[in-house]
């Protein structure tokens, strides 16, 4: 089983240097693509950092036969329209595009898509201050303000800074299985998976202290997702009241304390249907979805396939296979 090649796209500003957006979205993507996670599966990804040199160890030129390609942030000055990219790597997008390859962008590298008609007739998201130009820029693509990532298959598209992350790992998941993805998230000291339709505005500052009370309750709840577990359980254990939980909750996670552990829930049951032979309604008694017609319907909600599917189809075996 191979994970495929992931070409990322380095975008230098006029004075050929890279930002600090552009170098964190470097980090990320070699964290996560370009350190071989061997032990966790081979062979892991194999990584090319495309663009100019000094930056990168291949021309455009590497974009040729990759199967994921990542577009970080553009400079300021393209994303404000400033200035246009160059015709090259808008030619070497779109035949990257043409040959298969699935296409990703994080915040600003939107425009870098858009710009090669890659997001034509998608929906895209970036970092909400950038929207509002994409938008006017850019007629045919759907852009969302409001949200971490999205994933339209073959095109996805995340907003700026941790969202990227999340999409990388997204990516994992969709490639080696959720088993993978999480423990490379516990070794990245992250969440393992924050669904894409989070809200980029979490609210108010968490006040201090307020995660390191969740944290202990939130873990309690993960050790024991095949048990009855209310809210009002978890905000004991928090040593909160049920309604100061809720808040805390959506402040730190972007959600509401019962949506969080159905996402939990749907997640082991990911686990345990990519790992074990358990039957789907042995699988529901573990995760905590209940009867086999429960796990079904949360399950099919939440990932688009049934159980049964979902075993039987996702079977992780890379990216997609270029030109399908």
């Amino acid at each position: 089983m191979s994970a495929g090649t992931v070409a990322v796209v380095l975008v230098p500003d006029e004075q050929g240097g890279l930002s600090p957006w552009d170098m964190y979205e470097l980090s990320t993507v070699s964290m996560v693509f370009g350190v071989p996670h061997t032990d966790l599966a081979d062979p892991w990804y194999t990584l090319r950092v495309c663009g100019p040199a000094p930056h990168a160890a291949h021309g455009l030129g590497g974009l040729a036969g990759a199967d994921t390609v990542v577009v970080p942030s553009v400079p300021d000055a393209v994303a404000e329209g400033r200035r246009e990219l160059p015709a090259e790597l808008l030619a070497a997008l779109r035949e990257a595009h043409a040959a298969g390859a699935r296409m990703v962008s994080m915040c600003t590298g939107a425009f870098a898509l858009a710009a090669a008609g890659v997001l034509d007739g998608h929906r895209a998201v970036l970092h909400r201050a950038y929207a509002p130009a994409l938008a006017a820029r850019h007629p045919r693509v759907t852009v969302d303000a409001s949200v971490l990532y999205t994933d339209g298959g073959r095109v996805l598209t995340s907003a700026g800074a941790a969202a990227g992350l999340d999409l990388c790992l997204h990516l994992v998941r969709k490639d080696l299985g959720a088993a993978v993805a999480g423990a490379l998230a516990d070794r990245l000291l992250v969440a393992p998976h924050r669904p894409g339709d989070r809200p980029q505005s979490l609210g108010a500052p968490l006040p201090a202290g307020g995660a390191d009370t969740l944290g202990p309750a939130l873990d309690w709840a993960l050790e024991r997702l095949g048990e009855p577990l209310t809210v009002e359980l978890l905000a004991r254990r928090a040593r909160m009241s049920p309604r100061t939980f809720h808040r805390r909750v959506r402040e730190v996670h972007g959600t509401t304390p019962l949506q969080w552990l159905l996402e939990q829930r749907v997640a082991r049951a990911q686990t345990l249907l990519e790992s074990t032979d358990l039957p789907v309604e042995r699988i529901g008694e573990e995760s905590g979805l209940g009867s086999a017609a429960n796990l079904r319907r949360h399950f099919t909600r939440a990932v688009g396939l049934s159980p049964t599917a979902y075993r039987r189809s996702f079977t992780p075996s890379g990216p997609p296979s270029r030109g399908r």
